[in-house]
């Protein structure tokens, strides 16, 4: 069986479902490329759980959970049916406890938007297992790097890895005044921020990239909060990336949404 690849994909704003612009028909088209005999399941995680520590959802079937207000009705109605997957569940307990991770298993978790959002458009028959697990809350870069990396071997089992979060996550400037048309122009910091992001990348600097805030351009006005940028790097830990020959981005969007969200995603083989 070859190995599975890793995802970080930016969920954008919960109107991604309904207006799902270059994005979502750009995580369509990988999903098709998946080898689905032997895709097995996906374990993702997203911002939108923080917990105190690492916890991971052992829920068979996990409901889907619309954590947010204020939009319009008909994106309260949509589900994502896909079933949990306890032994998978139990596989990242026993690697993140085997690796010194105080982990905790959640029974009742449901899918947060961070989960089934990108995932209706990646999978959209929703019949592959789903296993979400928390961010924890303080952990650092490297702390999320290793929890990736202690799955990473879950990958030649069939299993996908996603870092779900947003290349910039802005609110402030997004909704502080008039909100943009979702074709705005890019706002030049989110601009200049991901594509420092993608030239680290593309350069295994693992030490730049765990030191992003100082040294990248507008890093704290693109992540005033950084919650939503930390799963990168639990997706680049699962993928091996920063090391020599390690994994490169293969970018499928780059699209800024709003002219703040920055969309990028890409796959680490």
């Amino acid at each position: 069986m070859s190995a599975q690849p890793v995802l970080f994909v930016s969920h954008g704003s919960p109107m991604l479902a309904l207006v799902p612009g270059e994005a979502g028909p750009a995580l369509t088209a990988l999903g098709a490329t998946l080898d689905a005999a032997t895709l097995r399941a996906v374990v993702v995680m997203s911002p939108h759980w923080m917990a105190p520590g690492a916890r991971v959802m052992t829920n068979p079937q996990p409901a889907t959970w619309h954590d947010f207000g204020g939009f319009p009705e008909p994106l309260y109605r949509l589900q994502y049916p896909a079933p949990g997957a306890p032994e998978v569940a139990q596989a990242v307990l026993d690697r993140w406890s085997a690796a010194g991770v105080s982990v905790q298993a959640d029974a009742e978790r449901p899918f947060d938007h961070g989960a089934w959002m990108p995932l209706r458009f990646l999978l959209p028959q929703a019949q592959v297992p789903v296993v979400q697990v928390a961010l924890p809350a303080r952990a650092s870069p490297q702390a999320l790097y290793g929890l990736g990396a202690a799955l990473a071997d879950l990958r030649e089992q069939g299993v996908l890895l996603v870092g779900s979060g947003s290349m910039t996550h802005n609110l402030h400037e997004l909704f502080g005044g008039d909100r943009p048309e979702m074709e705005a122009p890019t706002a030049p910091y989110a601009h200049d921020f991901a594509r420092w992001v993608e030239s680290a990348l593309q350069a295994q600097d693992m030490e730049a990239l765990f030191d992003y805030r100082r040294q990248a351009p507008a890093a704290v006005r693109s992540h005033p909060t950084d919650e939503h940028f930390l799963p990168l790097f639990f997706a680049l830990g699962a993928a091996g990336w920063g090391y020599p020959g390690g994994a490169q981005p293969d970018y499928f969007t780059r699209e800024v949404q709003y002219g703040h969200l920055a969309m990028d995603s890409f796959a680490l083989h």
